[in-house]
């Protein structure tokens, strides 16, 4: 194709679809604006920056920043925790909301099915403070959860004291707060199997389990996919919002991840070229995982995002 023919094609193109082109144009504007424009600031990573200097002012160090955090007493545990944490995140999480999904499609009763809905979309609504006090209080040393944990053995003190329980209290908060909402794409991608096939399943003697093993999961497979490639794209992403809020440095060696580290050092200690190198080596590896999980889904079920 010569290069006359292409744009040919793009102008009769954009005026068949000149609406759809105008409405694409604050979504380019908030991408060009908040995500590619800010790229510039990578550079950081690799000078020794000074605000009084500007980053074109600033020294080049090249990788200088990169080798310092590797050889870090930090670097290990941080990215251990953050490893674990996204990890526990992944096999825990991801799939309830898809099982809250197949539990309320498989309400029958309208009625209760909205109340369910509601109840469970609601925790995503309240404020981050909001959830961070109320998961403090639950678990303080005269909370209702510390009270639960103490008649099976605990010992009374605050559950945010042990490093041990911080990552199951961070799980599952996060479940709680985040599993109605994500359970709506999955609802969504339900309501557009085709109810024939259930009929088909019920003749052939399916009962309720069998339908959703052989039709239901299937038909929502892709969408599975497809938020599993997204996932893997942020999975050392942990949220450090609720994690500072959380922690403490009695826990530390547990809760401490890549993004608190990067606040801590970049905001706290004002050390903004070695916290933009922690995060570019965050980012780096993020990008890796979303290739290598979109190369894998696309040779195993032929899904993919690209």
């Amino acid at each position: 194709m010569n290069k006359s023919t292409f744009s040919g094609r793009f102008v009769r193109d954009f005026l068949v679809n000149r609406y759809l082109y105008v409405m694409m144009l604050p979504v380019i504007a908030y991408y060009a604006v908040f995500h590619y424009a800010p790229m510039y600031g990578v550079l950081i990573a690799f000078k020794d920056y000074s605000p009084m200097k500007g980053i074109m002012g600033s020294e080049w160090v090249g990788l200088a920043h990169f080798k310092a955090f590797f050889d870090s007493y930090y670097f290990l545990r941080v990215l251990k925790n953050t490893i674990v944490i996204s990890l526990y995140s992944l096999i825990f999480e991801f799939p309830a909301p898809i099982l809250l999904a197949l539990m309320i499609n498989e309400i029958r009763s309208k009625a209760y099915k909205k109340i369910v809905q509601s109840v469970t979309y609601m925790p995503y609504f309240i404020s981050m403070i909001v959830i961070a006090g109320l998961i403090r209080d639950f678990t303080d040393s005269r909370g209702v959860i510390n009270t639960i944990y103490m008649f099976f053995g605990g010992d009374g003190t605050a559950m945010l004291q042990h490093p041990d329980l911080f990552r199951p209290i961070y799980i599952l908060s996060e479940i709680w707060q985040k599993v109605g909402w994500e359970s709506i794409i999955y609802l969504a991608a339900l309501m557009g199997i085709d109810q024939e096939q259930y009929e088909a399943a019920r003749i052939d003697g399916a009962g309720r389990l069998k339908q959703i093993w052989y039709v239901t999961l299937p038909g929502i497979l892709p969408t599975i996919v497809i938020l599993f490639i997204l996932r893997m794209g942020n999975l050392l992403n942990v949220g450090f919002e609720k994690i500072i809020l959380l922690y403490n440095p009695v826990i530390y060696e547990n809760a401490d991840v890549i993004s608190s580290f990067v606040y801590r050092k970049g905001l706290l200690e004002f050390s903004w070229s070695y916290s933009t190198a922690v995060g570019v080596f965050n980012s780096i590896i993020n990008l890796m995982l979303l290739v290598m999980a979109n190369w894998i889904s696309r040779r195993v079920s032929n899904n993919s995002l690209w």
